[in-house]
């Protein structure tokens, strides 16, 4: 069943290709087409387009799919094109006209637009719960390791001292850089795009606030071309968002695998965490961080795969926007995925200390040393050559008291800042 068919037959390997892989992405939409179609005929019943008979009795219907779909028992067969069409046949082999009638003043793009932004309002809302967790189990560490001194680096050269508590507190506040593009995700994505029908509105005297408030959307789209123009920003927006998660992932990932290398040695993985070598009994690998950032670093190009398959697309509807579902609904699931590794994972991280009793990190402290000088009425330019000068000639030494001092300074973490910004931003 197609809800374009008119009694002509399409080839085979026509239907085939337009089709795809839609079924199976659909079913991820089909509890919020069924959500859609019940307001929209509450919104029918309210304009005297359905009796109350006729709403109630598809009201009663589509509760009882979305059971189905909640269950797991839905299913698209090949003999439908889409979820719409298939929820629309249940309806109308269960209920005869009434089911016919749902269709009334709207189209199969509006009705796709309506499911894509409930689903990703509930998306965007998952994620962030899960940076929330995130970010407290990040904090956690940071309170945990916060006097514990870490080397930092730069140009992958030792650089100047820092701590745990700096590492694993910089990672939540970035955290909070990724709430602010969700945040911005979801004020897109929460605006009803129902009853733009083709993108060109509906002659019906429809009511397009009752299903707003009826889906729960903040707003509407009003001009019903710029709801129809929004098929591929609001999941680009998304994608950009998921983006700014995943390259957090991603950085972090990258860091526990340096870390945890016998050359850096900063850090351990429980045994459950890691997995083995083939042939190398020794081998303990940090699998789970690596592909966490492959799977990231998979997911920050899918805002410019979005952007190539859309570009340039001339306002108005095209096939064209069927392809995204492709390759953001598996992005959102792994996603989702590396967060709740991320999660499960992070609390077991082991930090070692006494990491900068090794003779090569003594020249950590070379600024530390300036900044005394400074202090004692040298000027800064003179005193950095100086230190310069004994690190060329070898005589340079750095004060065990020198290492007390920056301990303290580098652990004035602000982390109860951290935790006041990330309630204002969530």
């Amino acid at each position: 069943m197609k809800l374009w068919e008119k009694g002509i037959p399409t080839d085979k390997q026509i239907e085939h290709f337009t089709v795809g892989n839609d079924r199976e992405l659909d079913l991820v939409l089909a509890k919020y087409d069924a959500l859609g179609s019940i307001a929209h005929a509450k919104m029918l019943c309210q304009i005297g387009l359905l009796t109350e008979e006729e709403t109630d009795s598809l009201v009663l219907s589509l509760e009882d799919i979305i059971i189905e779909i909640e269950k797991g028992a839905f299913e698209i067969d090949e003999s439908f094109e889409d979820v719409h069409s298939k929820i629309e046949y249940l309806l109308t082999i269960k209920l005869g006209d009434a089911g016919k009638k749902i269709h009334t003043a709207r189209s199969r793009n509006d009705q796709v637009l309506v499911d894509v932004n409930l689903y990703l309002k509930d998306v965007v809302s998952e994620f962030k719960s899960q940076v929330k967790t995130l970010f407290n189990l990040l904090m956690e560490s940071a309170e945990k390791y916060q006097n514990v001194l870490l080397p930092g680096y730069t140009h992958l050269q030792i650089a100047m001292p820092s701590s745990f508590g700096m590492w694993f507190s910089a990672y939540a506040e970035t955290l909070i850089d990724d709430i602010t593009m969700l945040n911005a995700a979801l004020k897109v994505v929460d605006q009803n795009p129902l009853g733009s029908a083709a993108g060109y509105g509906s002659s019906f005297p429809i009511n397009r606030t009752f299903t707003t408030q009826e889906l729960g959307f903040e707003t509407l789209k009003y001009n019903s071309v710029a709801a129809q123009m929004s098929r591929g920003k609001s999941e680009k927006t998304v994608a950009f968002a998921m983006s700014s998660v995943a390259a957090t992932l991603a950085k972090f990932s990258m860091d526990v695998c340096l870390y945890m290398s016998q050359n850096f040695d900063f850090i351990t993985l429980p045994a459950h965490l890691t997995t083995g070598s083939s042939i190398m009994p020794h081998k303990k690998n940090p699998d789970v961080f690596e592909l966490i950032r492959g799977k990231c670093n998979k997911i920050q190009a899918l805002p410019y795969e979005i952007t190539l398959i859309t570009n340039n697309l001339p306002s108005g509807y095209h096939r064209d926007f069927q392809l995204l579902k492709e390759g953001l609904f598996p992005a959102i699931q792994n996603l989702k995925a590396c967060l709740d590794i991320a999660i499960f994972s992070i609390k077991d991280i082991k930090v070692k200390e006494g990491i900068l009793n090794d003779k090569k990190y003594d020249y950590l402290f070379t600024v530390d040393t300036l900044n005394e000088m400074v202090v004692a009425g040298m000027p800064f330019r003179d005193a950095y050559k100086a230190v310069a000068e004994q690190l060329e000639a070898g005589t340079y030494q750095s004060p065990k008291e020198t290492k007390h001092t920056h301990e303290g300074s580098i652990n004035n973490l602000c982390l109860e800042e951290i935790k006041e910004k990330m309630k204002r931003s969530y």
